[in-house]
């Protein structure tokens, strides 16, 4: 299904945004962080961390379902229409909603939901879920959005289960949402995550990496160190570093940083991989193990010892003749190094 904007809508879509940012802007949430000037997700990140360590040490995680598949048109309408006098707007502003969708070859009108990947889209949905942040701020609740993902902190177990009930029954009643229950909990904020960061607890909350964002990122890390035939190692580092710069930029408020020493190591790892089995030929791999630094005895003894690839990539003689200093030495960037160059984070 293709619902992708032409050059021309693009550019109206743009027009338009320009010039409704400044009249919703101020009226949107100082608890939404998403897709706003001068916001951002460190700043949502930062406010959960302020809510824990406040007491307030269980979170009510919401998941809308397909939220922006989801949004009912005439609901955003009605709100716009209460911020928006020009009439042509909100004219443009339905047809925009309704634009067809290709599937197939064939046109359907949209009946619901906001066209994904347009500039206006994000505003939209800013509209839409800034009556859940007044719903849950008349409640005095402490809470952090970002777009659709949304905690909500509490202060027990009971608390987060009413409130999981009641702000599930406003969402599907009010805004014509749906809520997964699947995937969405009452629990301790160290066991979900939010942004992609969650805390570790002893006395006061520490952000750290969540570890499905550091599952997630292997994956993405694991085609990009793969052999690949004619490719030196220094060109695989200078594909990677630019990837490794732009994570470590993310993750810099982690405070507990032992997951990104280890996932450092394992990456030098993976590269150690690469040139084990570059080498191939026992005679191949002995001699450039001396050249690395090690006697003639002991890299023959490797060489030969008839282990693995991957076993051989985490032993003791490749870890001696490929310290980290040779990685620092090809401009390898370090996760942890770059992520230390940050100030220190409570």
């Amino acid at each position: 299904m293709l619902g992708i904007p032409t050059v021309q809508d693009r550019l109206i879509q743009q027009a338009l945004h320009q010039v409704l940012s400044p009249m919703l802007e101020p009226t949107f949430s100082d608890h939404s962080y998403g897709f706003r000037p001068g916001r951002s997700a460190h700043q949502a990140v930062k406010a959960m961390q302020r809510h824990i360590n406040d007491g307030h040490r269980w979170v009510v995680d919401l998941d809308l379902a397909q939220f922006f598949d989801r949004v009912n048109h005439d609901v955003l309408m009605g709100l716009l229409a209460r911020r928006i006098t020009d009439r042509r707007i909100l004219i443009l502003i339905r047809r925009y909603l309704q634009a067809g969708t290709l599937e197939g070859g064939l046109v359907s009108p949209r009946r619901e939901g906001t066209p994904q990947g347009g500039p206006l889209s994000p505003l939209l949905s800013n509209v839409l879920l800034t009556e859940l942040d007044r719903e849950l701020e008349r409640r005095s609740h402490r809470f952090c959005r970002y777009a659709d993902d949304c905690n909500i902190y509490v202060r027990s177990r009971r608390a987060g289960e009413r409130v999981m009930a009641s702000v599930t029954h406003f969402l599907e009643r009010e805004l014509r949402l749906k809520v997964n229950t699947d995937k969405s909990a009452v629990d301790r904020p160290w066991r979900r995550s939010f942004l992609g960061y969650s805390v570790t607890w002893h006395k006061q909350a520490r952000l750290r990496v969540a570890p499905k964002s550091l599952k997630a990122f292997m994956a993405k890390l694991r085609p990009l160190l793969k052999r690949s035939r004619g490719q030196s190692l220094t060109t695989t580092i200078q594909k990677l570093n630019p990837v490794l710069r732009g994570w470590a930029n993310y993750y810099r408020l982690t405070a507990s940083k032992r997951s990104v020493e280890a996932l450092d190591g394992w990456i030098r790892r993976r590269l150690r991989l690469i040139l084990w089995r570059q080498w191939k030929r026992t005679h191949t791999r002995a001699r450039n193990l001396m050249r690395l630094g090690l006697t003639k005895q002991r890299a023959w003894v490797s060489a030969v010892n008839g282990r693995g690839p991957w076993w051989n990539s985490g032993a003791s003689h490749m870890n001696a003749a490929l310290p980290k200093k040779v990685f620092n030495g090809l401009s390898l960037v370090s996760l942890l190094d770059t992520m230390n160059r940050f100030p220190s984070q409570p």
